[in-house]
């Protein structure tokens, strides 16, 4: 076999294979031998047709066969004589293959990079630190009371944070629109489920009122029709509930399952569960900065087949999340949507790898096992769900790569310079403490374009939180 390498560009590589013609045709022989017991042809015994017969009815078509898999094992041989990395399945052309010559075909593929980890002591990380105050610990009781709160019938006015039911309908210079119309719309009054407008002009009414009101639609509203568009509705009030929340009581500690020790034992409950969702969130804020430091401070052509690949897995992801119908066709996200995305997710993985093979990373087993621990700690028969993962390679692959993973961020962090930042907890829970500061504002040419700019900020840093 003689084997040429020609860099294409960036990336790609096209191998030229040349093998001897006596091995082909051997191969196609072969083959039309053993199609001679099994094919059947009017005036010939079965088992008896002759070579030369089989080979002009059948030989083309063997011939195409036999390149077929004569290029997929030279092609696995070729890599490995020559050290390559196929980063993909490689485009396959047949060049020759008459009787009488050498076969040859090429191979155009793309190769993994060349990585070389960086010096981390560039990257820098905000690591939030905070500790969780007896305040904290009550306004998070009340918000689990709040979540488990009932609404009941009261007979009055309705005021914020009541619960209404109301029919109503909308018109636009005199014509009912579409979605203007609704009957027993339950909705929270104060919450933002109604535009402003709507939610103002139905507090103050009690069960049975009926009212008619202009409203106006906010310049950002999802409809480009409604946009800023002032309609009238109509609206009858059917029912007004009350958010009634649960005592601090035996009922409510077991509903948590604190079975003993009443409110003390509650709140400690509380607490601890705040202190295990708070060192999560550090850790996973300080992870994801450190994962960020790598894209940043490495700069290497990425494999258009996998990022291709990883496009494909993002894509699936998302289509995860519709909830579409039985037997609706799925829609045609475009690539562009996830590119970036996924070359960041190429990049980053590609530096953890080489910093797992530079460093001669193992997954550390006390950390699997306390990975396969924190996982059964959500299921009633723990050593069942452990036994379970650890029969199935895949599971154990994913979560060994977990701490490989946690592992290569503490080594990174280890030469990172690293901003302790003091928050509270509510900050750093939401990730508000290490959220990047807003870029400074451009002179605005008026005071409205000004304020645009400024929620257009918020916005952005409300997404990222």
């Amino acid at each position: 076999m003689n084997v040429s390498i020609e860099t294409t560009s960036g990336l790609e590589r096209r191998l030229t294979i040349a093998l001897p013609s006596e091995d082909f045709e051997t191969q196609i022989t072969q083959k039309l031998e053993e199609a001679k017991g099994q094919v059947r042809i009017p005036g010939f015994r079965p088992g008896k047709v002759p070579l030369k017969e089989v080979r002009r009815r059948y030989g083309r078509a063997v011939r195409a066969e036999v390149a077929g898999e004569m290029m997929q094992e030279s092609f696995i041989s070729a890599v490995t004589q020559e050290s390559l990395n196929p980063a993909g399945q490689p485009n396959l052309e047949v060049v020759k293959m008459d009787p009488g010559i050498d076969f040859e075909f090429t191979a155009t593929f793309e190769v993994f990079p060349s990585i070389e980890a960086t010096d981390f002591a560039k990257a820098a990380v905000k690591q939030p630190k905070t500790e969780i105050t007896t305040t904290d610990v009550d306004q998070m009781v009340e918000r689990l009371r709040e979540q488990r709160a009932e609404h009941v019938d009261v007979d009055r006015a309705a005021i914020e944070g009541d619960k209404v039911k109301v029919d109503f309908q909308g018109t636009l210079d005199g014509e009912v629109f579409e979605g203007g119309s609704g009957e027993d719309m339950e909705f929270v009054l104060g919450q933002g489920q109604m535009i402003a407008d709507f939610d103002q002009a139905v507090i103050g009414m009690k069960s049975g009122d009926e009212k008619s009101f202009e409203a106006t639609f906010p310049d950002d509203y999802h409809s480009e029709e409604m946009k800023s568009k002032t309609v009238t509705f109509e609206v009858t009030v059917k029912g007004v509930q009350e958010s009634k929340v649960p005592e601090l009581d035996e009922t409510l500690f077991k509903e948590f399952g604190v079975e003993e020790g009443g409110e003390e034992a509650f709140r400690e409950e509380v607490q601890s569960n705040m202190q295990r969702e708070l060192d999560a969130a550090v850790k996973n804020q300080v992870k994801q900065q450190v994962m960020d430091e790598i894209e940043k401070l490495h700069d290497f052509p990425l494999p258009s087949a996998v990022v291709g690949r990883e496009i494909d897995v993002l894509k699936q992801q998302m289509l995860g999340q519709f909830q579409m119908p039985a037997g609706a066709q799925a829609p045609d996200l475009p690539n562009d949507l996830f590119l970036d995305q996924a070359e960041k997710r190429v990049k980053v993985g590609l530096v953890v790898n080489q910093i797992i093979t530079d460093e001669a990373l193992i997954a550390d087993e006390d950390k699997v096992n306390e990975r396969l621990a924190e996982i059964a700690t959500q299921y009633g028969e723990a050593e069942q769900v452990i036994s379970w993962y650890r029969s199935q390679p895949e599971q154990m692959q994913n979560i060994e790569m977990g701490v490989l993973e946690d592992q290569v961020v503490d080594l990174i962090l280890e030469q990172a310079s690293i901003e302790v930042v003091e928050s509270s907890y509510d900050d750093v829970i939401s990730g508000r403490a290490v959220a990047p500061e807003p870029e400074p504002e451009l002179e605005a040419e008026s005071g409205d374009s000004s304020a645009e700019e400024s929620e257009d900020s918020d916005d952005t840093l409300a997404d990222k939180a």
